[in-house]
C-alpha cells in the first residue's frame, strides 16, 4: 500500500511534534499509530481498557508491543464501565476522564458519515450536521475505514475486533451496518463521500455562526434575554457543546436550557448526566447528584 499517498491525505503537524494517540488496537487506531509514526512525530500509544469483556486486560500489551515495535512509547489504563444501557455514551466519557487532552484518534470518513446521520438524528442542528467535534484531533477523517484495514495488513499487524462494533443495540452499528448500505443501494452512490463532504461544508457555516456569538457570555441570563431566541439558541448550543466534549446538544435540550435561562425552570438536564441551573442570575453546570426542580 502507498503510505506515502495515505499520509498526503491525512492532516498530522510537523515532523518531531510530540503527540499522543488513542489506541484501542483496531484497524483504525493502529493505522493512525502507523502512520503517525510514518510522519516522523514523537508518538505515544495510549490504551484504555474498560474492562467490558474478558480478555480485555491483555490488549493493553498488545498495543504496547505494537508501539515499542515501531518506537512508540505506550501508555495503558483502566476506566471500567459496567455494561448497561447508554453504554457508549458513559464508555466514552470513562476514556475522556483518563486519556490527555488533545489526544489523536483514529476516526475516519466512515466515522465522520455515521456521526453526521447520528446527530440529525437528535436533532444537532448544523454543528450537528457539521459532525465529529475537533478536527483537528482527527488526523484520519480523509482515510476509509477499508483502506486502514488494508494498511494493517500489508505491514503485517492483526488487529482487535471490538463486538460492541456489530451490536445492533447501539444505534451507530444499525447505521453502519444498514442504513448505509441502505443508502448506497437506493442512491446508486457512496454516501459516506457525500456525508463527509456535507460535514465539511455544515463545519464552514458553523465557523461563521459562532462569529456571531463570539462577544456573547453564554451564562448571562440578563444578555441571553437581550437577544432574539435564534442567537440566544446559537450561544448556548456552542457553550454546551464545549461541556459535552465536542458533542453538539440535541435541539430540545438547547430549548430547556433557554428556559432556566428565562427563569421558567430552576434547572435541566442536559445529556450525559450533564444538568444546567440557574443561580444569580448565570447558568451554571452543577454535578449529576445536584438539585433541580421545577420552581422558579
Amino acid at each position: 500500500m502507498d503510505i506515502d499517498g495515505l499520509l498526503a491525505r491525512c492532516v498530522f503537524p510537523p515532523p518531531g511534534t510530540a503527540v499522543d494517540c488513542a489506541v484501542s488496537g483496531g484497524p483504525d487506531s493502529l493505522a493512525l499509530l502507523l502512520l503517525a509514526v510514518e510522519a516522523g512525530l514523537t508518538v505515544t500509544a495510549w490504551h484504555v481498557d474498560h474492562g467490558l469483556r474478558p480478555g480485555s486486560d491483555v490488549e493493553g500489551a498488545r498495543v504496547a508491543a505494537v508501539a515499542a515495535s515501531l518506537g512508540a512509547a505506550a501508555v495503558s489504563v483502566t476506566a471500567p464501565v459496567v455494561d448497561g444501557p447508554n453504554l457508549e455514551a458513559r464508555a466514552r466519557e470513562a476514556r475522556l476522564g483518563v486519556l490527555p487532552e488533545g489526544v489523536f484518534t483514529g476516526h475516519t470518513a466512515d466515522d465522520q458519515a455515521e456521526t453526521v446521520l447520528l446527530n440529525l438524528l437528535r436533532g444537532a442542528g448544523v454543528h450537528g450536521a457539521a459532525g465529529i467535534g475537533d478536527p483537528d484531533r482527527r488526523p484520519l477523517l480523509g482515510l476509509r475505514r477499508s483502506e486502514t484495514r488494508a494498511l494493517c495488513v500489508d505491514c503485517g499487524l492483526e488487529p482487535l475486533d471490538d463486538p460492541m462494533n456489530t451490536d445492533p443495540r447501539f444505534v451507530r452499528n444499525r447505521i453502519r451496518h444498514e442504513v448505509l448500505p441502505l443508502l448506497a443501494e437506493v442512491s446508486d452512490r457512496d454516501p459516506v463521500l457525500l456525508l463527509a463532504r456535507h460535514a465539511e461544508r455544515a463545519r464552514e457555516a458553523v465557523v461563521l455562526l459562532d462569529a456571531l456569538v463570539e462577544d456573547i457570555d453564554p451564562t448571562d441570563a440578563r444578555m441571553l434575554a437581550g437577544l432574539s431566541p435564534e442567537l440566544a439558541r446559537l450561544a448556548l448550543r456552542g457553550w454546551l457543546t464545549g461541556l459535552l466534549g465536542g458533542r453538539p446538544p440535541d435541539a430540545a435540550a438547547v430549548d430547556r436550557v433557554l428556559d432556566v435561562a428565562g427563569g421558567l425552570v430552576r434547572a435541566t438536564e442536559v445529556a450525559g448526566g450533564l444538568r444546567v441551573e440557574r443561580s444569580g442570575g448565570r447558568l451554571r453546570p452543577v454535578p449529576e447528584d445536584g438539585p433541580v426542580d421545577g420552581g422558579r
